[in-house]
């Protein structure tokens, strides 16, 4: 495919092939390939292109041409500007489809592994509202639309409380709807945005590091409760008190509200107090008949109706009988070693976050599982000698890392003690064939299941099963 006699960076009629990473399609023109945003396998389109690059090209459509057979309407308006649900515009069984060929790619390409046939990805019966936990921030100075742009209005308020613009750390969207979460986030959220703009509360300055109003954290569970965590980046005694009456009067049903003072330059907040201002200051979750106890810093898996799915797979993998000794690795609130607890002899989990191992304990009192201990530290110094003598070697390792994956002293420890199964679960299929790569030195994988946590969006939840050669010959 040729350009024509058009500007010579307009590409016309240009077939869409297939999905690529970080929200983008792909084409391939002369030998190219061509990374397109907001394209669906199948479109043909022109495209103006804004990169070249030796190897590759990027472009923006200008004309869809032919849309797809799987292309289908988004169901929210800031999609094409929000950075999150890029996919919205592609069928769902198109986006479960790619994403078992995308487990598949990063494991055989990256980390060079042979694979055993790889069982068919679970998908989610909910595409919308999915989600159990969001984050907003507030911004002085928001995203401008292209629309908004074209009036020129100085006079427009900049004031916003939403999203990031994917690689502008310093670029806010507004948000009005968000179909992620339950539809009362978006009322909080309004609330809170409107009683702020009322009182002349100022946002924060994400350049200058200025500004009251810095994030505000929305969580809930399947069981109806709802945590608000509201970030100032410095005290101010009597607009917090009045904005949290005011959210707290408002909105009865939340079940925590609280808050932090985060004056660092940075959103983290792992290592500072939470204070609460009015009911619990932890949520209850149920799963498979058991409860979990969820602090405002501690990890449970964003969307509750998968991770039933997935930690079942986990389960199933792990073959327990009764007798099994299981390590879980970066345990978070102890969900993953509590559901496997039951049918094992005992369990350990370990997690760097402390608050986290703390909720895990009260998990497993609450749960009335004697048979599983937590604890708390860098699992690259504790996963030694000492900790195998004092708990026993492990006949199942499970570990759910961070999207970065693990840490080379990790795959080593786990090299070393050599658990017959070993099952990796991952939402960065990338960062675990780097790490089953080294892995495989001692581990053959006998098993892989994609599960869909994140519809609309390129992210896939990944479980691997590996086996020890002694443990495939039993």
């Amino acid at each position: 495919m040729r350009p024509s006699s058009r500007p010579p960076h307009l590409l016309e009629n240009v077939l869409i092939t297939a999905l690529a990473a970080e929200g983008k399609a792909i084409a391939h023109v002369d030998g190219k390939a061509l990374f397109i945003p907001h394209a669906v396998p199948g479109d043909v389109v022109h495209v103006q292109i804004t990169r070249q690059r030796r190897a590759y090209m990027e472009g923006r459509i200008t004309t869809l041409v032919s849309p797809s057979p799987d292309r289908v309407p988004a169901c929210c308006t800031h999609y094409g500007t929000c950075g999150g649900c890029s996919r919205q515009t592609v069928s769902y069984p198109l986006q479960l489809a790619c994403k078992q060929q995308q487990v598949i790619d990063q494991l055989t390409r990256i980390g060079k592994l042979s694979l055993p046939p790889v069982q068919p990805i679970i998908g989610a019966e909910k595409t919308v509202g999915y989600r159990n936990k969001l984050e907003f921030t507030f911004s002085s100075n928001r995203w401008l639309t292209d629309e908004e742009i074209a009036h020129g209005d100085d006079t427009l308020d900049r004031r916003a409380l939403g999203f990031h613009i994917p690689g502008r750390f310093d670029k806010v969207l507004d948000i009005d709807t968000c179909h992620l979460q339950a539809d009362l986030s978006n009322a909080i959220r309004r609330t809170v945005k409107q009683w702020a703009m009322q009182n002349r509360c100022p946002f924060y300055d994400l350049r200058t590091h200025a500004g009251w109003l810095r994030n505000l954290i929305i969580r809930n569970t399947s069981t109806g409760e709802w945590m608000v965590v509201v970030v100032f980046a410095y005290d101010d005694d009597a607009p917090r008190e009045a904005l949290l009456q005011h959210l707290a009067a408002t909105f009865p049903s939340i079940t925590a509200l609280l808050y932090v003072v985060n004056n660092k330059c940075h959103d983290a907040i792992t290592d500072l107090p939470v204070h609460p201002f009015a009911g619990r200051d932890y949520l209850e979750e149920e799963m498979d008949g058991l409860r979990f106890r969820i602090s405002p810093k501690s990890f449970y898996q964003t969307n509750s109706e998968q991770a039933l799915h997935l930690y079942g797979v986990v389960r199933d993998m792990a073959q327990l009988t009764g007798a099994e000794r299981v390590f879980d690795l970066y345990t978070g609130a102890g969900t993953i070693a509590l559901f496997l607890a039951r049918q094992a002899q005992q369990v350990t989990g370990i997690e760097y976050v402390a608050d986290a191992v703390a909720d895990a304990q009260r998990n497993a009192l609450l749960n009335h599982i004697p048979n599983a201990t937590f604890l708390a530290g860098d699992i690259k110094d504790l996963l030694n000698e000492a900790l195998t003598n004092r708990h026993g070697r492990p006949d199942v390792v499970v570990l759910d890392p961070p999207r970065a994956g693990i840490h080379p002293d990790v795959a080593q420890a786990l090299l070393r003690i050599a658990a017959p199964r070993l099952i990796y679960v991952s939402c960065n299929p990338a960062s675990q064939a780097r790490d089953l790569a080294i892995l495989s030195a001692r581990y053959a994988i006998t098993r892989i299941r994609p599960v869909d946590m994140f519809p609309h969006t390129q992210h896939v939840e990944n479980v691997v099963l590996c086996e020890t050669q002694d443990a495939q010959g039993d």
